[in-house]
């Protein structure tokens, strides 16, 4: 299915058309009010001057963290409400992920587009219940499988009756302490017909530390955001924040926020020439 038939079905979403790649962007987690206006605000404003279809993204609750200390969310109702009045107030869509079938039809109430994160892929109760709130699903490659393993994940929200389907690449399990991209995911995934985004940031990380807190490469956002745009990915998902190093998950490898402009202008400008070829 085409990427502009897809984000057609968004609510709030502009600029399709554009031959733009869309942008998911946002904090990890919903923190508080001010930091998430202030990334919306930013993202919101770079994204309309670029022409890019824009879909801000943060998690309501944090289910997979390393250490039973680690910041898991402000509670689900408080963020998920924080989530819908970013959605009102700035006009643009929202993308957050569930974790179990419980939480579909709950989220679905206050975002446009639902995500099932990596590790839980294969989840087959939860894709259907996803599927069945009608809301697009994007769907994240576990770290686990071969690209081409995405086509039954994706056929199990078509299947249920949705065919409202995006695929995103995190990267592959490389040994115990890091990631790898392999840049010919995107293509192999893009057979499916469904769009194809690549997320960039989660690709840098390196989880399993021995102190339980995930590591991460941020000066590679760059080098990965280029060879996806290369390889023809329909969508970038980027994690940014005003100020990573207090970030309460993820701040290791975030884009901070006064960066992402100068990112998205040389992305759009390599789009261009991608575009031509």
């Amino acid at each position: 299915m085409m990427t502009n038939e897809i984000l057609g079905r968004i609510p709030g979403i502009a600029h399709t058309g554009s031959g733009m790649f869309f942008l998911m962007a946002g904090p990890c987690v919903v923190e508080d009010e001010t930091m998430m206006k202030t990334v919306a605000e930013t993202a919101c404003r770079i994204a309309d001057r670029l022409r890019i279809p824009y879909i801000f993204k943060a998690s309501y609750r944090k289910a997979n963290r390393s250490r039973l200390d680690s910041f898991s969310g402000i509670g689900d109702e408080k963020a998920l409400k924080l989530l819908g009045r970013i959605r009102s107030e700035f006009g643009v869509p929202v993308v957050t992920d569930i974790h179990n079938p419980e939480e579909a039809a709950m989220a679905a109430e206050y975002v446009d587009v639902l995500q099932i994160p990596a590790f839980l892929c294969r989840q087959t109760d939860l894709l259907v219940a996803a599927a069945r709130t009608g809301k697009v699903v994007n769907i994240k490659k576990g770290q686990f499988l071969a690209p081409e393993a995405m086509t039954f994940a994706a056929g199990k929200v078509r299947d249920a009756g949705n065919p409202n389907v995006m695929l995103t690449d995190r990267g592959t399990s490389f040994g115990y302490h890091d990631l790898i991209v392999d840049p010919r995911a995107i293509p192999v995934m893009k057979r499916t017909g469904y769009p194809v985004v690549m997320d960039i940031t989660h690709s840098l990380q390196q989880p399993n530390q021995s102190s339980g807190v995930t590591g991460g490469l941020p000066e590679l956002i760059e080098t990965i955001a280029r060879s996806a745009i290369a390889v023809g990915a329909d969508g970038l998902f980027i994690e940014t924040h005003p100020n990573p190093s207090v970030a309460k998950s993820d701040g290791a490898n975030m884009l901070a926020l006064d960066r992402l402009e100068g990112l998205l202008e040389k992305m759009c400008r390599l789009r261009e020439v991608v575009n031509t070829l």
